[in-house]
């Protein structure tokens, strides 16, 4: 898989944000959460009713690190709650449509947010982990705070949460701008 990049620009996020809605309440929230978390997607393919419902914090064992992890849940609240009225409790978030009581797979979690991307115009390469990348890159542009996003991703340095979210290459990019010999 090619190395993916954050969704950079706001503008872009709501027209995703559309599109999703457009295709299905169920991939609309998977973006939502994905942006609004910074949450892995194996972590958020394995959420269920229950984590979410009427609750102000997620709490759950990351599956890659097998870190508890306790996250306020802020701006989505009543959009978790609205999506997961119908729901029962034991129910995952991003259920498969195939009925057997099972999240939906980072493959197809992938297909869906590509779909939306090219159905919008959106010429980066975008993954699964864009959701992540995408959090990390609007948290720090709002916070300027690489130490609190170091420690929310888990990194072992501030270099690495920057060149993750994008940030690196951005500060190149903008210096290669007027450059010429």
């Amino acid at each position: 898989m090619d190395f993916v990049q954050p969704i950079r620009d706001k503008k872009m996020i709501e027209a995703m944000k559309r599109e999703l809605l457009r295709t299905g309440y169920r991939n609309y929230m998977l973006f939502l959460v994905g942006i609004n978390t910074g949450l892995r997607i194996s972590d958020i393919l394995s959420l269920k009713v229950k984590d979410v419902r009427n609750q102000t914090y997620l709490t759950l064992r990351e599956k890659k690190t097998s870190k508890i992890k306790r996250l306020k849940i802020t701006g989505i609240g009543q959009e978790l709650d609205d999506y997961t009225e119908n729901m029962g409790e034991d129910q995952y978030l991003f259920a498969s449509q195939k009925g057997h009581n099972e999240p939906i797979t980072r493959v197809q979690a992938y297909r869906i947010l590509n779909k939306a991307a090219e159905a919008i115009g959106l010429n980066e390469d975008i993954g699964t982990h864009t959701l992540r990348k995408t959090y990390g890159y609007h948290f720090y542009q709002k916070t300027k705070d690489v130490a609190l996003l170091q420690e929310l991703f888990n990194h072992s340095s501030p270099s690495i949460t920057l060149r993750y979210i994008g940030i690196n290459q951005d500060v190149m990019d903008r210096a290669m701008n007027d450059f010429v010999l």
